[in-house]
């Protein structure tokens, strides 16, 4: 199956929170969005791995993605390596992504960056012909995404470009709230995380409010990017 987008995430709700709304918009344009999480989040303070199992599996029907896998790598503990890099590259290769969209690469969560670096080097080296992989026994092709953008999480980095998201944060937010393990919930017993807080929890929209306010809507995301982007004309720019 070739998807048109192809979304990877270190823990379940990564993408939800970071690019969430950009998914839902790329869907109704007609686009096929795969998401694949490396890890379970099975380190995570709140919940267990088997609940955030269900509730990314629901926050994924909300989106109206294509699919929805996860690696099962270590949380906290998986590496860029190659046994690890061959694993993206086999994924790169059976679902061939014109975009691959990673994590932030910086970012307070040291899984963020690794997942970030991890991604992108696989998909760099899905290209190579000599780097022979296999799928249901089956050889694979070398394939290269022609793009690969990172979100935006914790940390306020300044963005490469922005997509406007207006309308399409209602279904962000209930994607959201879909883990109803990890976010704020004022009779929850659990200890409080950094993102199980009301600030949190308010920053998702006003965090997105801030970014549309800067380019004259209501909501956008931000990304940043590998290479220089370009345009065929200045009327192409928003």
């Amino acid at each position: 199956m070739k998807l048109d987008i192809l979304v990877f995430g270190a823990h379940p709700d990564d993408v939800e929170l970071s690019c969430g709304a950009t998914i839902a918009k790329e869907i109704s344009l007609g686009k096929k969005v795969g998401i694949i999480d490396l890890t379970r989040g099975e380190l995570g303070t709140r919940g267990s791995a088997e609940i955030r199992d269900k509730e990314a599996a629901r926050a994924g029907e909300i989106l109206g993605v294509t699919l929805r896998e996860n690696m099962r790598f270590r949380d906290g503990f998986f590496i860029n390596d190659e046994a690890h890099q061959l694993e993206i590259i086999k994924k790169v290769r059976q679902y061939q992504p014109d975009i691959v969209i990673a994590n932030a690469v910086e970012d307070r969560h040291i899984d963020h960056g690794k997942g970030s670096k991890l991604v992108s080097d696989g998909c760099f080296l899905s290209g190579l012909r000599r780097i022979e992989t296999e799928s249901d026994n089956m050889p694979q092709q070398p394939w290269r995404p022609r793009s690969v953008y990172h979100y935006i999480q914790w940390k306020n980095l300044t963005p490469d470009f922005v997509v406007d998201v207006t309308g399409f944060m209602d279904i962000k937010v209930s994607s959201i709230m879909a883990y109803k393990s990890q976010f704020y919930d004022p009779d929850s017993k659990e200890p409080v995380t950094p993102i199980a807080t009301k600030n949190f929890k308010d920053s998702i929209l006003y965090r997105a409010a801030d970014l549309g306010r800067l380019i004259n809507s209501e909501y956008a995301e931000g990304f940043t990017t590998e290479r220089l982007l370009a345009v065929n004309a200045l009327e192409d720019l928003l």
